[in-house]
């Protein structure tokens, strides 16, 4: 039958095709086949942000963040908050582009040529003569998936919408009577004394009957809950396991002596003297060729007289930290100097004077007066060393191999660790009360998120099977099971009863010590001669005096048209706080330089304010609707 439908299928779809279009005539095409993807989620300026538009541009915003940062937690990227922000982002630009449509705001392609030189990574392309190297440019530009058409179009429409909001931007600006306002009452100080009621004092207080621990219980029993947790096992394959089972010869350790025993002896120093004639490399041609024509007369001078280079150097030399030293420049390393100096010093004999060398501070004569050698250590000197080197550069290349046979064996044989662990010399490792979310203090892998949602995946807690081969690392695996698992569960009231009893007494002593420093206070309004205060305190809120956070917004908020002003502040847990506002204390006087960073950062701050007003005023002028509630 199917040998006969291939012998004449262009008649069977001919014969599918008049059955099916008709029924769609009939009946109609289901609008879901084409809708579900494409109904709207925002509206700007009468047109609709569908679906598919919300979906492509969060998918490339995930894609750009992945790219700035590999490491970055995906799921972060695909929170309900995070795509949010994506669909917010996107009116946002829609907004903006209305807007520079109806402005007519354009770029000019002096703005666009700016732009680009401006940006590092295209500057960068510049020939010699000052020109663009095009094809330089244009492999630059591809390797983002776009022609140099495509993306000057893009900066072109990104650079007419900051307009919109950078005009307002621009005019942003603070008078010193604004500034000195919001400094005054963000920086004023404040002379208090206090009166502190502590939990702690009250707790022998509190008498604890059955009934009131029952009741407790019964009112707070999201406080004895305990998390889901597991006892699991775990085997890690990293460079350092690599090289555990590589063992060396001989012939292999006094080959790699040999190759590099100069290197691991540590790097040549040479000692120089040079005479400098200045011209940095932006000076005009014709200073450069004068400087040139000096260096090479001096050349011709030292060149008669070769001990003659130090004072030369004295009276010559145009650099004013070797010259007055007959231009000796001490011992120095690769790396030390510009490069051709460097090239130019570690290419002569000792004793021996170079031709002028060129570099951008200008031109050099160069006497080579001495070089270090280090001593090359013997070969046993250099043995633990050799070891771990070679053993290091032998894991690195065998551990892909290695990396292959661990995950098979891991999948293979689901049901245990130990297979694997004696196939490959690892060790299998043990942790109890092992939670879903990375515990603070956690290490190792146990401190790795992928890992801990591996082990906790459906499969690994009901089959108890190991997980994948996780990697943690650049070169380095793991993989694990869980050996016991106890989900999440609330504990009886019998299990619990030392932890019952000190709950229980803390939030009583609280509330005893609130319900004294309440009593306290209004003895005290009516009798301050009667407060039992602290010595006087000036805090403010770049001056806390270690003050917990509530006490000093509570003594910086406080009403002070009428003065000593009270105070009251429940501190939860810790207790109570009285506190009395004696007076407003002189704000110190700020440095000139910190006064001009405060207005700096203020005019940042009402800017911003002033462009985020703006934008809000666009959005009801653009009419703008978001269909998706915020998560």
């Amino acid at each position: 039958m199917f040998e006969s439908i291939r012998k004449h299928s262009k008649f069977v779809m001919i014969l599918l095709f008049l059955l099916i279009i008709p029924s769609f005539v009939v009946v109609g095409v289901n609008q879901n086949y084409f809708t579900e993807s494409s109904h709207a989620v925002a509206r700007v300026d009468g047109h609709d942000i569908t679906q598919q538009d919300w979906d492509n541009a969060h998918r490339a915003e995930s894609d750009r963040l992945r790219a700035q940062n590999p490491q970055m937690d995906v799921k972060l990227l695909d929170s309900p908050e995070a795509r949010y922000a994506t669909l917010e982002k996107l009116v946002r630009d829609r907004v903006l582009a209305a807007a520079a449509q109806k402005m007519h705001l354009t770029t000019t392609d002096a703005e666009l040529v700016r732009t680009l030189q401006d940006i590092p990574a295209i500057a960068a392309l510049k020939k010699p003569d000052g020109s663009l190297d095009a094809e330089a440019y244009k492999a630059l530009v591809g390797s983002q998936g776009m022609t140099p058409e495509g993306f000057e179009a893009n900066l072109r429409k990104e650079l007419a919408l900051n307009q919109v909001l950078g005009s307002v931007t621009a005019t942003g600006f603070t008078t010193d009577a604004q500034l000195k306002q919001a400094m005054d009452a963000l920086y004023q100080r404040r002379e208090i004394q206090l009166a502190r009621f502590d939990a702690t004092a009250y707790a022998s207080k509190v008498q604890a009957s059955e009934a009131d621990l029952k009741a407790y219980y019964d009112a707070h029993t999201s406080q004895f809950k305990q998390a889901e947790e597991a006892s699991v096992e775990y085997v890690q394959l990293d460079l350092a396991a690599v090289a555990a089972g590589i063992t060396l010869s001989e012939d292999d350790l006094r080959t790699y002596y040999k190759e590099n025993a100069q290197r691991l002896a540590g790097p040549e120093e040479r000692r120089a003297s040079h005479i400098l004639i200045n011209a940095p490399k932006d000076a005009p041609a014709a200073e450069r060729e004068k400087a040139k024509a000096k260096a090479d007369a001096l050349l011709a001078q030292v060149r008669k007289d070769p001990k003659s280079f130090a004072d030369v150097a004295k009276k010559e030399s145009q650099d004013p930290g070797s010259a007055a030293n007959g231009g000796d420049l001490g011992y120095f390393g690769h790396g030390a100097m510009v490069k051709p100096f460097e090239e130019a010093v570690f290419k002569m004999k000792e004793g021996e004077v170079s031709d002028v060398i060129e570099s951008d501070f200008g031109y050099h004569i160069i006497e080579l007066t001495g070089i270090k050698a280090p001593k090359v250590p013997s070969f046993e000197e250099l043995r633990p060393k050799l070891e771990a080197d070679l053993k290091q550069q032998q894991a690195q290349r065998k551990f892909a191999e290695i990396a292959e046979t661990f995950s098979n064996a891991v999948y293979e044989q689901s049901d245990s660790l130990q297979p694997v662990a004696d196939k490959l010399k690892l060790s299998i490792h043990k942790a109890e009360h092992v939670t879903r979310q990375v515990a603070p203090g956690a290490q190792g892998p146990l401190a790795n998120a992928r890992f801990l949602e591996a082990l906790f995946s459906t499969d690994s807690l009901e089959n108890k099977r190991n997980t994948d081969a996780v990697e943690l690392a650049p070169n380095s695996l793991v993989a694990g099971r869980v050996v016991q698992y106890s989900a999440a569960r609330t504990l009886p009231m019998n299990e619990v009863g030392d932890k019952l009893k000190q709950l229980y007494t803390e939030k009583k002593a609280a509330e005893l010590a609130a319900e004294d420093g309440k009593a306290k206070l209004e003895q005290w309004k009516a009798k301050p001669e009667a407060a039992q205060l602290s010595a006087a305190l000036e805090v403010g809120r770049d001056q806390a005096k270690d003050l917990p956070r509530e006490v000093l917004d509570a003594a910086m908020r406080a009403s002070t048209k009428s003065l000593p002003a009270w105070e009251g502040v429940d501190l939860g847990s810790a207790g109570y706080a009285v506190i009395k506002i004696n007076r407003i204390a002189e704000r110190p006087a700020a440095e000139a330089q910190v006064r001009e960073q405060q207005k700096s950062q203020f005019t940042q701050w009402a800017s911003m304010a002033e462009v985020m007003a703006y934008y809000e005023l666009l959005k009801k002028e653009f009419k703008v609707q978001i269909k998706v509630p915020r998560p």
